[in-house]
This record gives C-alpha cells, sequence and structure tokens, in this order.
C-alpha cells in the first residue's frame, strides 16, 4: 500500500487509493499537457480553444463551467487569448448584458493544428490499459466525481 498511515483499514485503503489516483492523474496530465507549453498555451487557454472548437461560441460562465475553471480565473484566460487574437469577445445580439466568446480565424487554426497530436497523447497515455480497463477507469471516476457532486 502507498500509505504509513496505520489507522482502521478503510482509512488505509482510501488513503493508498487517493495517492496512487493522485500521483497517476499527475504523471498523466504531465506527459499529455508538456508539450502544450512549448505551442505557448496554458492547459487553461488550451482548454477553452478546444472547448469553443468543439461546441462553438458560448458565453463565460458556461466555458468556466465546461472547463472546471472559476468565473475570475477565466478572466485572465481570455484576456490574454484576446490579446494574442485567439479568441473574439462580442455582445449577444439578443441580450445585450451577456458576452459571447468564439474563436477568430487563427484560434480555429491554432486548435485544429494542435488537437490531433493532443489527442495522439491521451492515447499513448492510457495505452498501458486494455480497452476494457479505460472503460472500467472511466466509469469508475465518474462514479467517485459524481458522489463528490453530492456532497458538496
Amino acid at each position: 500500500m502507498g500509505t504509513r498511515h496505520r489507522g482502521k483499514q478503510d482509512e488505509i485503503r482510501a488513503l493508498d487509493a487517493y495517492v496512487k489516483l493522485s500521483r497517476a492523474a499527475a504523471a498523466v496530465e504531465a506527459s499529455v499537457n508538456r508539450p502544450l507549453a512549448a505551442a505557448g498555451l496554458t492547459l487553461s487557454q488550451f482548454g477553452v480553444l478546444e472547448a469553443l472548437w468543439h461546441l462553438g461560441p458560448l458565453s463565460p460562465g458556461a466555458l468556466a463551467r465546461k472547463i472546471l475553471k472559476s468565473p475570475a480565473n477565466l478572466t485572465t484566460v481570455l484576456d490574454n487569448l484576446e490579446r494574442r487574437e485567439l479568441i473574439a469577445r462580442s455582445r449577444d445580439a439578443s441580450d445585450r448584458r451577456v458576452t459571447i466568446v468564439a474563436l477568430t480565424d487563427e484560434g480555429r487554426a491554432r486548435i485544429a493544428a494542435l488537437f490531433p497530436a493532443h489527442v495522439q497523447r491521451v492515447v499513448d497515455a492510457f495505452a498501458p490499459l486494455s480497452a476494457e480497463q479505460q472503460e472500467a477507469l472511466a466509469d469508475l471516476c465518474r462514479t467517485l466525481g459524481r458522489a463528490q457532486e453530492d456532497l458538496a
């Protein structure tokens, strides 16, 4: 087991699983996302570009929910992407109080160029697991994540 805690068996088992999940997630994230820095993007910036590419224009609130970032953090991310002319913000024609974020042509070209290699890095990172193991892991993560939402 990965913990030195000398508590009850359920504590040891949960801590061991937590440590292993945390270490595995950090290792996979590093190998998959390291090349993004070389492309001049943070993980959050890449997440925004990817979300807009796949889902189309979105409000900042919807984007924050999609990429699991706080709205305050997302403002800085959007400012930086807009400064680089990868996204554009405009007012919603039907409700001027709402801002809509969309990819520019340059942003669309950037994510289109980066995404295939990103997908391949994800595939490579999960290659040590069989298809059945990947599906089981996805199910376990979904169950664990939803349980945490219920606790919040």
